[in-house]
Order: structure tokens, then C-alpha cells, then sequence
């Protein structure tokens, strides 16, 4: 595995690029307009992009952003009110809601831990690093829930994306509690699978559990993954735990589905009920 670190100019570039104007992809897709900004803003509250009680860009920034005109982003605001994930008061702008998000995944793929563990082994040892982000931050409100912590509770967070032969075909958002997180830097990271640091920290994993969903690439997932903005992508959410069954990692991972096809086998068992394949 080979890895490069990004230096601290070519990071800055990608936040710079966040704010120019994107494009949101095939102009011959069905898919309206307003829909595909509201996934993109939808998704960047359920990352915790945009917190609770944050305003989000106006109707006239969406429109400069994404060159459409106000019915198209009053139309992608309005989908998100009706979700309840946002509150609009006139003159005062558009606001995530301080209401509990709803959970995606309420039924998540628990995957034998012998099968998950060659395939990342796999995927590390053919692939190519290239981190992004590595800090301490407080802990957005999904990934708070998810990992059983305090809202805004100190987390290490790390951006990375993988490739195979120079083709980007994922991009990952770890999370790793504070203790763990301060047990290695980013060096570390950078030639260390997180697992095997975790395991260095005193803790073993017993379980993960997951789930998929399908989502747009924003803008800065469009850079990064060598896509254009509103493309499709797989988005795989684990969170890892312990053998005492605390949570001790959580990491939201997109895949290019041009790239990266995700299997499992399903075996059925004495009770006639499938279930996923442990090897």
C-alpha cells in the first residue's frame, strides 16, 4: 500500500473549491434539478456539514452556486422543510432543525467479522492513500448517536480517499473516540490500518454494524473522487465495536459505482431464514 499526504495548499484548495460555482452533472438526467440539491443538502446534514440550529445557504446562494434559478432551490429548501429537517422563517433564513434527525438504516446489516476483515485487509494492501483531514473535532450529531457520546463530545476525525492505480474509487469519514484517537497521529495513519491501531490502543472488535444507502457526490466528493457533482454514489455507514460492545469507531465510506461493486453471500440456515455469510 502507498500513501501520500496532501499538503497543506493542496487541502486548502479543495475547501476553496466548495465555494465556486458547481455543476450538478448530466443535463439529460431524469432526475429534476431540486431533487438532486436536496440529496446534496440533505447529505451534508446527515454528515453534520450543516448542525443543528446552522443556517443554510440562502435561496440566492443556491442559485449563484448552482446556476438554477429560485423556483429550482426554493423547490430543493422546500424538500427539505417537508422532511422536518429544516425550519423557514421569513427573513430570518433557512435552519437545520434542533428536532432529532431521523435515523437511516434502521435495519443494518450485521456481516461476519471473518469476511469484513480479509476484504479491508485486501482493499489496503492494492490500494492507494491519500489523506486529506486529520484532527480532534467535536462530534457531529449523527455520529454522536451512533457512537452512544455525548453531543459534541472530542473526536478524531480523518478524510481519506483510496485508489487503485491512480483511479480514486472511495472516500471515507472516520471517526475514532478521543483515548483511541490520541494513541496515534497521523503518520500513523497514513501506513497503519485503523483497525490494527485500535487494536494497539487496548481494544479488540467484536461486531460492526452497517448499513447501505445511495446518495449524490457534493462538490468537494466530486474532487476528490474524480466525479461530477450529483453523480451517484454507494454509501456504506459502519460503526465498529468492542468486545465490552462500545462503540469504538464509526466511519461513513462513498464509493464510486463505476469502480467498486459490494458483494455478500447469503447462506440458509436450519430455520429456513438467510443470513450473511461469515467467511
Amino acid at each position: 500500500m502507498s500513501v501520500r499526504k496532501v499538503p497543506a495548499g493542496e487541502a486548502a484548495s479543495f475547501n476553496n473549491a466548495a465555494h465556486n460555482r458547481a455543476t450538478l452533472g448530466d443535463e439529460k438526467s431524469p432526475v429534476p434539478l431540486y431533487h438532486r440539491i436536496y440529496v446534496l443538502m440533505r447529505e451534508r446534514i446527515f454528515n453534520g456539514t450543516y448542525r443543528a440550529g446552522q443556517l443554510l445557504p440562502s435561496e440566492a446562494e443556491l442559485m449563484e452556486r448552482f446556476g438554477v434559478s429560485r423556483i429550482t432551490a426554493r423547490r430543493a429548501l422546500d424538500e427539505l422543510s417537508y422532511e422536518g429537517l429544516v425550519d423557514r422563517e421569513r427573513g430570518r433564513g433557512t435552519r437545520v432543525s434542533q428536532r432529532p434527525l431521523v435515523e437511516l438504516g434502521d435495519a443494518p446489516i450485521i456481516a461476519g467479522m471473518e469476511g469484513l476483515m480479509a476484504n479491508l485487509e485486501r482493499i489496503g494492501k492494492r490500494s492507494e492513500v491519500i489523506v486529506f483531514e486529520f484532527d480532534f473535532v467535536p462530534a457531529p450529531d449523527p455520529v454522536a448517536v451512533q457512537m452512544q457520546i455525548a453531543p459534541g463530545a472530542l473526536v478524531q476525525r480523518a478524510v481519506r480517499s483510496r485508489s487503485v492505480e491512480g483511479k480514486p474509487f472511495s472516500l471515507s469519514t472516520t471517526y475514532v473516540l478521543e483515548e483511541i484517537g490520541r494513541t496515534f497521529d497521523r503518520e500513523d495513519l497514513t501506513s497503519i490500518p485503523i483497525i490494527d491501531l485500535i487494536t494497539r490502543a487496548g481494544r479488540t472488535i467484536d461486531h460492526v454494524d452497517q448499513s447501505l444507502t445511495a446518495t449524490l457526490a457534493d462538490d468537494i466528493m466530486a474532487q476528490r473522487l474524480g466525479m461530477h457533482v450529483a453523480s451517484p454514489l454507494l454509501k456504506v455507514r459502519r460503526t465498529f465495536y468492542d468486545t465490552t460492545n462500545t462503540p469504538c469507531y464509526y466511519v461513513d465510506l462513498y464509493y464510486r459505482p463505476d469502480r467498486f461493486e459490494y458483494r455478500m453471500t447469503l447462506t440458509r440456515g436450519n430455520d429456513n431464514r438467510f443470513r450473511v455469510n461469515d467467511s
